[in-house]
């Protein structure tokens, strides 16, 4: 295939804070024409503890507490306010503050652990060896990026591997596109699927106020179907469009060699997807600890890749690379800061204060009250599927659509549980498609590939992964999934 041009959209989506500052200037609005309303709320029993839900038969408005100002110096909401009293809301056990440490630390440690040329060296020996041919090649990569996908949410960082596998898999007769899915396609079936993704199902699950890494099971046998199917899929293609392997030349790579400290480096990555695993399972770790144990993991590979020089680095380089890693994920920090003033602005998100939040559960509630459980679920789908056109970033999601999830879950008789299954799937599966993921067009510019080529060829992997999702989704509310 000869090279050709990256094709990109007329227009160019708007920033995700021009977003959060749209929905801002509406809700300010509605502030001003609809009335509050309050809840009364009921403790149920979840497992051994217990847990308040809003009691759907108790809905009043509250006219006399409407009305959001410009500026305000009181209690009651302000436009102007609503960035810092967002950014400063929660604790160390959830809400913004809570959420933007744990993004920061999480992805500073995992700056150095990237810095440290492990990961990439790792996959590379893989890529560049060869020791696989064909079907067995793309089925090692793919089950590979699927793993870093769900493990730690890998998005743009694949895009080094694209460069890298595009010449070693035209060589082997593959098109681009195939180099596109065993890569990208395979790193977003992880990040819908995952069971521990620190940057998109913990935060979730945190928002919604759902111990943090619970459901695991189920997810990791969907993580399995999905992975499957994916590949199912993949290798199909890549068979169907394979042409005849090029005699081994120029683009042929050495394989990278893995040194003792690479090797340590992989190694307490692995344990720490054990300790974390453990700790959420058998201790009941959450945020704070769970962000220690990754603080732990960059340290310890900080101090491996010092001493064994992976990379050259050094501490003033391993610090560098903490403050990139923070650095590269402070804007989907700030989105979960920005989005709880937009909660904030809503009168904020107890149901037994007056809040216009309230009222638009009560609204949206009462839509979906003649439908079955059930079908209200996979329309929850459906939303995040169509709203992550406007907002790619997970934690952006999870934080401008969980404070409005969640409680509707409990006002329709649904596990929020299920309301963050729908999210992560409608979230990550829709990733392989819009072009405002700026990891996709990065990918697709890196393979020299047309969006909408990439788009006829993966439609229908798409079609594929949305039937078993909306089964997932549909079979978590008819079995109790919690």
């Amino acid at each position: 295939m000869t090279d050709q041009p990256v094709t990109t959209l007329p227009t160019r989506m708007p920033d995700t804070y021009l977003v959060i500052g749209a929905v801002a200037l509406l809700v300010f609005v509605l502030s001003l024409l609809i009335d509050p309303g309050v809840f009364d709320v009921r403790e149920v029993a979840v497992g051994d503890s217990t847990r308040e839900v809003i009691d759907p038969d108790s809905f009043r408005r509250v006219p006399e507490a409407g009305g959001a100002s410009l500026f305000s110096t009181d209690d009651r909401p302000g436009l102007f306010n609503a960035l810092y009293e967002g950014l400063v809301s929660g604790s160390r056990m959830g809400g913004a503050v809570g959420i933007m440490a744990f993004i920061l630390i999480t992805g500073g440690s995992f700056g150095v652990v990237m810095a440290s040329g492990a990961i990439h060296r790792g996959l590379g020996r893989i890529i560049a060896g060869q020791r696989l041919t064909g079907g067995a090649f793309i089925a090692v990569l793919f089950v590979i990026f699927s793993l870093s996908g769900a493990v730690f949410g890998m998005g743009e960082e694949v895009i080094p591997f694209v460069l890298m596998l595009l010449p070693v898999m035209l060589s082997m007769g593959y098109d681009r596109v195939s180099v596109v899915l065993v890569t990208y396609a395979a790193t977003q079936i992880g990040f819908a699927t995952s069971w521990m993704n620190p940057f998109s199902v913990a935060i979730a699950q945190g928002i919604a106020d759902v111990p943090l890494l619970s459901g695991m099971p189920l997810r990791m046998g969907i993580w399995c179907l999905f992975t499957g199917l994916g590949l199912a899929f993949c290798l199909r293609y890549a068979g169907a469009h394979r042409g005849a392997p090029q005699a081994a030349g120029a683009d042929e790579q050495t394989a990278p060699t893995l040194s003792l400290g690479d090797r340590l480096v992989l190694l307490a990555l692995l344990g720490t997807v054990v300790w974390v695993s453990w700790g959420v399972i058998a201790q009941g770790y959450y945020l704070p600890e769970i962000a220690t144990q990754f603080a732990i993991l960059g340290v310890a590979s900080g101090v491996i890749a010092v001493v064994f020089r992976l990379d050259g680095m050094t501490a003033n380089s391993a610090m560098a690379a903490f403050r990139k890693g923070a650095a590269d994920l402070l804007p989907a920090a700030l989105v979960v800061g920005f989005a709880r003033g937009i909660v904030y602005l809503m009168g904020g998100d107890d149901p037994a204060t007056p809040s216009i939040l309230n009222t638009l559960l009560h609204a949206g509630s009462v839509a979906l009250a003649g439908l079955p459980d059930w079908l209200a679920a996979w329309f929850m789908l459906l939303g995040q599927s169509v709203f992550n056109f406007f907002v790619t970033s997970g934690s952006g999601q999870a934080a401008l659509t969980m404070p409005l999830m969640a409680p509707m879950a409990d006002l329709l008789g649904i596990e929020r549980q299920v309301a963050v299954l729908a999210f992560q799937l409608g979230d990550g599966l829709t990733n392989m498609l819009v072009p405002t993921s700026a990891a996709l067009m990065g990918c697709l510019g890196a393979a020299k590939l047309d969006w909408l080529d990439w788009v006829r060829a993966v439609a229908r992997l798409y079609g594929w992964l949305l039937l078993p999702a909306s089964v997932s989704v549909i079979g978590a509310v008819l079995f109790g999934y919690q």
